[in-house]
């Protein structure tokens, strides 16, 4: 497991050789990634690029505690996480999440609920930068709670289930 926080930009492929480098032998048979970018564009209009703040050694913590509740939520056999901080430009990488397990659908929903659970996890604060050179940071979306409460309802069918 590895879960990491950089200023320098991501290569997709290296996170995915690093990680995959660790994984034991014969185990996986899914490798699920998922790479996030910068957009040009928010609900307001154009954007030139963003600029990421976090807690150094708090954020960090805050992403491996996911993973392992990821590891231990969907039984993976391995969980990473790189979120780059700092100004990035627009269509640069700004996060890589890979998931490792035995089945296809348990990488795919833990992919998932790292993503969607990352926002309202771990301390990260976002700056959009209009075109005109303006910055705004970002309040929290209803949309990422709501995709973040999912998980927690799903946590309650199945607590109920049992």
């Amino acid at each position: 497991m590895f879960a990491s926080v950089t200023t320098s930009p991501l290569n997709a492929p290296t996170c995915y050789e690093t990680f995959t480098a660790q994984l034991p032998a014969g185990e996986t048979g899914a490798i699920v990634t998922f790479t996030g970018r910068v957009r040009d564009f928010n609900d307001t209009g154009a954007l030139d690029g963003i600029e990421l703040e976090h807690y150094p050694g708090m954020t960090e913590n805050a992403m491996a505690k996911l993973l392992d509740e990821a590891r231990e939520r969907f039984s993976l056999i391995d969980a990473g996480v790189v979120h780059r901080v700092g100004h990035i430009a627009n269509n640069e990488d700004i996060v890589w999440v890979g998931c490792a397990a035995m089945r296809r659908q348990a990488a795919f929903d833990a992919a998932a609920f790292i993503m969607d659970t990352l926002k309202q996890a771990v301390p990260l604060w976002k700056k959009e930068f209009a075109t005109n050179g303006e910055g705004a940071w970002v309040k929290p979306k209803a949309s990422d709670t709501q995709a973040a409460m999912q998980w927690l309802k799903s946590d309650d069918k199945e607590a109920q289930s049992e």
